[in-house]
């Protein structure tokens, strides 16, 4: 293949990059954008394999066995991980482009075809230098975030002592170190600066993904999703690949988008959740002295069925724990037999739900659920005044009227969905226990709000029995 014929095929895949993430806007577009991006991908990986670069023989033997390996456990991971699972294994594809970025980065520095001289030759390390630091700082910060979410690691924030003073120390020895590198006469002399930096890199990805708080991890998500991008772009710079530079740089700037909006809807300052993040450990039963005062008022599932039969309007806003307990189809049964009775039903989803981005609206795309009732928490908030009942399955932060009215929380000025002013509340949850930020919820104990306790998906079967 030309090399003419290989620029037409990665800009005809960098175009359909750029379609695939329009596509993903939408629900109703996500499905076209996701074809664009396994189409462009296609083209750009049988362009890179049949290029100049790729001789046959051996390596092209060898990229296909790696290939088949890759490609088996996707197809694997595709079929066997849970959509509960989702964020994490996120997590863990985004530490594999950093570890990927970091073995490229080496691999460029001690191959000995390349003959650089004078200034190409320092920009080439500059490639270098930056790009494994960029991939071991995702790396080790993606394998963290990894065990926060799958639960292995707790959500409290390790705020050590002077940490914003060990992070710049961090970033200062990182600087010396760079100017060792650059200034090394030969690999052998430039390695060791490297694999301290890299040493160094790794540290400071752990420890800034430690200090942030469960509340954040959708956030630093995002984040991690942005720094996977200018891994992938710096690595295409080390290796003089156009497109792996435009593609990185779509993923890492739109990853940065997208942490700054969910930043922005927390009324949070993007800076201060990567300094330190907020919050405590979650899942934590609430002590007798922090707990707020009042009682808790139980509801049965046939009472529930009821509330919801005799009503008029309807908001349901689905949490974590609708996740945990797949109970997504049993949701979407309910609100068709709920629509067909004639009652308005409409689903609040908060930009932080879950434990990534977008993570209720795809549990909801999964089970059918009409697009057009699933409205973002600025479109819904203003209705809950005139809402007959607003039930909340398996959510807890998200609805914390605390976040209002205590400037103490570690929530407070968080925006969240305000259920408690609808005519009655239903929170559905397994226990009293805090959500994953740690911070109790004063919803439990209003007057006008009732708990339904256990399993989200056998209760719902029970509501959906009783309601039928």
């Amino acid at each position: 293949m030309s090399e003419g014929l290989i620029t037409a095929a990665y800009i005809g895949a960098t175009i359909l990059f750029i379609l695939s993430l329009g596509g993903l806007s939408h629900p109703e577009s996500s499905r076209r954008g996701n074809l664009f991006g396994i189409i462009g991908m296609t083209i750009a990986v049988l362009a890179t394999l049949f290029g100049p670069r790729v001789n046959g023989g051996l390596t092209f033997s060898l990229i296909m066995v790696a290939m088949v390996i890759g490609g088996s456990v996707g197809v694997y991971a595709a079929r066997q991980v849970k959509m509960t699972q989702m964020p994490e294994l996120v997590a863990l594809m985004h530490s594999l482009v950093g570890l990927a970025a970091c073995l490229v980065g080496y691999a460029n520095y001690i191959d000995p075809t390349t003959h650089l001289v004078g200034a190409d030759k320092t920009v080439h390390e500059v490639e270098i230098y930056l790009g494994v630091l960029i991939g071991a700082v995702t790396f080790s910060g993606s394998v963290i975030a990894f065990g926060k979410l799958s639960g292995k690691i707790g959500g409290k924030p390790l705020t050590l002592p002077g940490r914003h003073g060990f992070n710049l120390g961090l970033l200062i020895v990182v600087l010396i170190l760079g100017n060792s590198f650059l200034g090394a006469e030969s690999p052998a002399n430039g390695m060791w600066p490297l694999i301290v930096m890299t040493v160094l890199a790794l540290v400071f990805g752990v420890h800034m993904v430690m200090a942030i708080g469960g509340a954040d991890m959708p956030v630093v998500v995002s984040m991690l999703n942005s720094y996977s991008g200018w891994a992938a772009s710096a690595t295409g710079f080390m290796l003089s690949n156009d497109l792996l530079i435009v593609v990185g740089a779509l993923v890492g700037s739109s990853g940065a988008i997208l942490s700054y909006i969910m930043c922005r809807a927390m009324n949070r300052k993007f800076i201060s959740v990567i300094a330190g993040g907020f919050g405590t450990g979650g899942g934590a039963s609430p002590t007798a002295a922090a707990a707020p005062t009042g009682d808790v008022s139980p509801v049965s599932a046939v009472e529930t069925a009821e509330l919801l039969r005799t009503a008029k309007s309807v908001i349901i806003v689905p949490g974590y724990g609708m996740a945990v307990a797949q109970a997504q189809h049993t949701v979407c049964e309910m609100t068709k037999i709920l629509r067909e009775k004639g009652v308005t039903v409409r689903f609040g989803i908060h930009p932080v739900a879950g434990r990534m981005p977008g993570h209720m609206n795809v549990l909801l795309a999964e089970a059918k659920v009409p697009y057009d009732i699933v409205m973002e928490m600025d479109e819904i908030n203003q209705d809950f005044p005139s809402t007959d009942v607003a039930m909340v399955i398996g959510a807890n932060d998200i609805v914390n009227p605390a976040a209002q009215d205590d400037p103490g929380s570690p929530i407070a000025g968080m925006p969240v969905l305000e259920v408690w002013k609808a005519r009655v509340s239903i929170v559905m949850k397994r226990s009293m226990a805090s959500g994953y930020a740690g911070v109790d919820n004063p919803l439990f104990y209003k007057t006008n709000n009732r708990m339904l306790f256990g399993d989200a998906k056998k209760m719902l079967d029970e509501v959906v029995r009783n309601l039928a």
